[in-house]
């Protein structure tokens, strides 16, 4: 048996990058959420952070998605 190591280190390196960037968005996310939190304390709305918490939230739901679909197909 005779193991690639370029090609596992290359599946390494983007799931690394993959999954720091998907932690990221989702912080992102949590952060939007956040902000609606203090907006709402204060007596205004936050609009825009809460459809970017959710765009950021819907981004990260898709590349989980396509990563099953990676798996299944």
């Amino acid at each position: 048996m005779k193991i690639d190591w370029a090609a596992l280190g290359s599946v390494f390196g983007v799931s690394l990058v993959v999954t720091v960037a998907l932690v990221g968005l989702f912080t992102l996310g949590i952060m939007g959420l956040s902000r609606r939190e203090r907006a709402v304390a204060q007596g205004g709305t936050a609009a825009l952070a809460v459809t970017g918490a959710y765009a950021c939230f819907a981004a990260c739901a898709a590349a989980v998605a396509y990563g099953f679909y990676l798996i299944v197909a």
